[in-house]
């Protein structure tokens, strides 16, 4: 880890350049799957007071407020079953010189490269996630608790100090609840623990349910619609794919109505982001299959856990599939 050598200050310039980044997601109030959603909380505000320099990695050796082309930040939109928004991956501008990138979000990790080595603020970074480590890194005035998951110049973790934005978070991009990054589905895992990480969502909110969104993303950087809230619960990478995603051969697999376990899906991939929505199967409510419960996130409505008939019907466009993490 290396440390500043010489003073600077985080411009001012983006404050008037950066515009409110958000998801701007399509929502309309349509099936039971597809509406536009609510807010959920707030980033921490940046702070604006100097303090212990020692524990950043970085070595900075001029101003911030040396001027650069394209200093606004770039983010990627993408347009799809939620609607356009902001993508994971977002491209940022830096300050400074010689920030060491680490191997995982602690500034005690080891090294894996560096960025802006010959210039201050010669290279951009693409960041996929970040991570709040809950450790406070403080650099010329300039504070962030958040390290970044960067693909770009170099893959591995960058404080958010580094990051010549006004704020103490990346904007537009989800937060991680750990280090690694999500793993990919994987053939065996459990049914109930899948089942449960969907009932947590449930009492997420302050101890209620969370609120409904195709453009926002919940704390732990999932999607808060319904594809994004079962790719939550299946342990999918965040913020999740959509309900066509869900239904594709690389995540899941056909299967027949009477075959339905815990953890099963049930899918309409038909349509737009107004009509698609997935459900999760938990039980056959009778002998019969008559009807089941399933756990959903739906419009106008947030998570619920209650009795549904999806697929049932003749004709319907709901779909049994198994995630192929299950190994049976």
């Amino acid at each position: 880890m290396t440390h500043s050598t010489g003073p600077g200050r985080r411009r001012t310039l983006l404050h008037k350049l950066l515009p409110t980044i958000a998801a701007a997601g399509i929502g309309a109030a349509g099936l039971v799957g597809c509406s536009s959603g609510e807010d959920s909380g707030g980033q921490d505000a940046k702070a604006g007071k100097s303090a212990d320099k020692s524990a950043v990695s970085s070595d900075t050796k001029a101003s911030r407020d040396t001027e650069a082309k394209g200093t606004g930040i770039k983010l990627k939109t993408t347009t799809g079953e939620f609607g356009t928004k902001a993508a994971a991956a977002a491209d940022f501008p830096t300050w400074g010189t010689r920030w060491v990138v680490h191997q995982t979000a602690d500034l005690g990790s080891p090294s894996v490269g560096m960025i802006n080595q010959g210039a201050p603020g010669q290279d951009r970074i693409s960041a996929d996630y970040q991570v709040n480590t809950g450790k406070r890194v403080c650099e010329d005035g300039a504070c962030s608790t958040y390290m970044a998951h960067i693909t770009k110049p170099v893959n591995g973790f960058l404080t958010v100090v580094a990051v010549d934005i006004p704020e103490d978070s990346l904007p537009g991009v989800p937060v991680q609840n750990g280090a690694e990054p999500p793993k990919p589905p994987q053939t065996g895992g459990t049914r109930a623990e899948t089942l449960q990480r969907a009932s947590t969502w449930l009492t997420a909110n302050n101890g209620t349910r969370v609120p409904y969104s195709q453009a926002k993303m919940w704390k732990d950087g999932y999607r808060q619609d319904c594809s994004g809230y079962v790719s939550m619960a299946l342990g999918l990478k965040a913020p999740g794919t959509n309900t066509v995603g869900l239904a594709s051969s690389s995540i899941t697999k056909p299967i027949a109505l009477n075959d339905l376990q815990p953890g099963d899906l049930l899918i309409d991939a038909s349509g737009d982001n107004n009509t698609r929505h997935v459900v999760m199967f938990e039980k056959w409510n009778d002998a019969a299959h008559t009807s089941y419960t399933s756990y959903e996130q739906r419009g106008d409505f947030g998570t619920d856990h209650t009795t549904r008939r999806y697929g049932l019907e003749p004709g319907s466009e709901y779909k049994p599939y198994r995630p192929l993490k299950f190994a049976d």
